[in-house]
């Protein structure tokens, strides 16, 4: 391959040397944007750091103690050293360790960066994209604070960095180091570092691969985790004011590395490897990100056939599968109401003929009922009709019998007028209507007597 490369000496100055100017110049233009994510718990020092770290009082308000539920607040500031403009968020977790039940902290944490995640890929997968132009929220680097206990980590801690380093560039820190005597402080930085290596928390590691920096890389990587002290209270030590926190005992300056690791954490962080957190966050955390959101939508780099297919093949073959599919559900749900409708038209004639049965049988009762109505009803007018007879002959008996009464009375009185006085009673039977319509035709005189005497009896 390389006896196929021609070689050709300059015959003069081209200048394809000041490329690395151009990108100086163009980025400075440009301008740069880095995003940090500070985890801890509420008061274990995250914002004094960040002030010290980049020498500046960032407006953020004390947070309480009795927050329910973790949440992040994000806050952009416009930076400018030299020449140089960085726009840089600070990303706090508010309430975080301050719950009594602490499994899900993490989960707002973790649903943050992915949101930072997708919405940099809806930005890709736009036709009309503006890159160039778009604000890159992705956390570039997470500064995990952890409390300077002597003891090994909390279980908090490492179900938050085993859930956040395939998304983030962790560095640990000790805050608050000047809690603790050297002696334990070491001890306590290979007890975190062993704890973080049996667990599989893959924290950021410093690069090696450029020769330029490999060297205080490497030796930087041993010292992790950094045990840091952040103030901005500044106190005369000799003829020089510095950083530092003044106690009864002495003064713990902030840029002393016989102090603390903060000289460290901000050479590593900022003046060496700020660009490698940059590119680290894009080409692996991101960029395994965005290869699982595609596998999920069904995109891949491979066919069936192990050969290579472009997205727009892969796309065509989405496109008809999901096309099928829905034709398929389309047949099935055709079917579905096809089959639902006939059960439904069985269901209905089975009800029809239900009501119909009823309807006959009703039909058949009312029948039985109207002709038993009838019979009843020529029954009574049989009745009433006897019971007429027997009021028109009441009627001729009565009026018989006051004809009747009549003459007694006169008998009577004449009777009285003699000597002596004379009691008669006359009883007579009276029967049913039809024994007493037999004998009125037989006896028509002698009942007539009988009734007229019955009333004589009653009249006296």
């Amino acid at each position: 391959k390389r006896e196929s490369i021609r070689s050709l000496t300059m015959s003069g100055h081209v200048g394809f040397e000041s490329l690395p100017d151009q990108l100086v110049n163009r980025s400075i233009q440009q301008g740069f944007c880095f995003n940090i994510l500070c985890v801890g718990e509420t008061g274990i020092g995250k914002s004094t750091l960040i002030d010290t770290l980049f020498n500046t009082n960032f407006e953020d308000q004390e947070s309480s103690h009795f927050c329910p539920h973790v949440k992040l607040k994000a806050q952009t500031y416009e930076l400018q050293e030299s020449n140089v403009r960085l726009k840089l968020t600070i990303v706090n977790t508010v309430g975080f360790g301050d719950q009594i039940n602490k499994e899900e902290s993490y989960q707002p944490i973790v649903d943050y960066i992915d949101a930072q995640f997708e919405a940099y890929l809806q930005e890709e997968l736009k036709i009309k994209r503006s890159l160039f132009n778009y604000h890159d929220s992705r956390i570039h680097v997470c500064l995990y604070f952890l409390s300077p206990t002597g003891h090994s980590l909390k279980t908090l801690d490492l179900l938050t960095m085993k859930n956040l380093d395939s998304k983030v560039n962790i560095i640990p820190v000790i805050a608050k180091a000047d809690t603790v005597s050297k002696t334990e402080l070491q001890k306590f930085k290979i007890k975190l570092m062993s704890e973080l290596v049996s667990n599989g928390i893959q924290i950021y590691q410093f690069p090696t691969d450029d020769d330029t920096v490999a060297r205080i890389n490497c030796a930087m990587n041993g010292q992790l985790p950094f045990a840091v002290v952040g103030s901005m209270d500044e106190v005369k030590v000799g003829n020089k004011m510095v950083k530092a926190r003044q106690y009864p005992w002495g003064v713990v300056q902030v840029e002393n590395e016989n102090h603390c690791d903060f000289v460290k954490l901000r050479e590593m962080l900022i003046c060496t490897n700020m660009e490698d957190l940059r590119e680290q966050t894009h080409a692996r955390h991101y960029e395994l990100y965005r290869r699982c959101k595609l596998e999920e939508m069904g995109f891949s780099d491979i066919g069936p056939e192990n050969k290579p297919v472009s997205l727009q093949e892969t796309y065509e073959a989405k496109r008809h599968e999901f096309h099928g599919e829905r034709q398929r559900k389309e047949e099935e749900m055709k079917q579905m109401f096809v089959q639902r409708v006939k059960e439904k038209e069985a269901i209905l004639k089975e009800a029809e003929r239900e009501l119909q049965a009823k309807f006959e049988h009703l039909k058949r009762i009312h029948q039985e009922e109207r002709v038993k109505l009838e019979e009843k009803k020529r029954l009574l007018d049989e009745d009433i009709i006897a019971f007429s007879k027997k009021k028109a002959t009441c009627e001729i008996f009565q009026n018989q019998s006051f004809l009747a009464t009549g003459s007694n009375l006169r008998k009577d009185k004449d009777r009285k007028k003699e000597p002596g006085y004379r009691f008669q009673l006359l009883c007579f039977d009276v029967r049913s209507s039809k024994t007493n319509c037999g004998r009125k035709d037989a006896e028509e005189g002698r009942g007539a007597t009988v009734q007229g005497g019955a009333m004589n009896s009653t009249g006296w």
